[in-house]
């Protein structure tokens, strides 16, 4: 990972103090039709309440990227698994374009997977565009499967983050790249 060091890596709740830094986070712009920008993320936040969870990744004072992930929230189709249909996971990662390649992206999907166990919840879902510069590659990298489902024109993918798997994600862990997940359409 090329950050200052993996203990500079955190996560921060959006507030007023650094949400104009938020706001002005920019992904390479041949990502912007993969990923929302992070006021669309913010004003589905306020929309979803507690079941979005809306962090600002730093490594250590230097804003690097946006995330959000979903909280038991209703997945449409009646084959979906879990509690009536509920599911959790990553909804949006934003990683600033001068910062991707560092290992952020890595350590965000990580921080999700982590505060997902902490909940209770063992699979973490992520939806992405397919494409020449989507983020397919990545998430499956990081050991999530493809479900076989579409999210509106998104692949579906699955993370097992149960005490036995093998796949799953650490913060500590290396690579990054930019994508979505997003619960509809980005």
């Amino acid at each position: 990972m090329t950050t200052e060091s993996p203990e500079s890596l955190r996560l921060e709740p959006v507030t007023p103090g650094n949400v104009d830094a938020a706001l002005d986070l920019r992904v390479h712009p041949h990502q912007e039709d993969n990923v929302a920008p992070v006021v669309r993320s913010l004003a589905e936040a306020y929309a979803y309440g507690d079941s979005a969870w809306p962090r600002l990744i730093f490594d250590g004072d230097r804003l690097v990227g946006f995330l959000m992930a979903f909280l038991d929230l209703p997945w449409s189709g009646d084959d979906a698994p879990g509690p009536a249909g509920r599911r959790s996971g990553l909804w949006r990662l934003n990683i600033e374009a001068g910062q991707q390649g560092k290992g952020y992206g890595r350590y965000a999907v990580g921080a999700v997977a982590e505060e997902l166990r902490r909940r209770g919840t063992y699979e973490m879902y992520v939806t992405w565009h397919q494409g020449e510069h989507g983020p397919g590659a990545f998430y499956r990298e990081l050991g999530f499967r493809e479900t076989g489902e579409r999210a509106g024109d998104q692949a579906v993918g699955v993370l097992d983050l149960s005490a036995g798997s093998t796949t799953g994600s650490t913060p500590g862990n290396a690579a990054t790249a930019t994508a979505t997940g997003a619960v509809s359409g980005a």
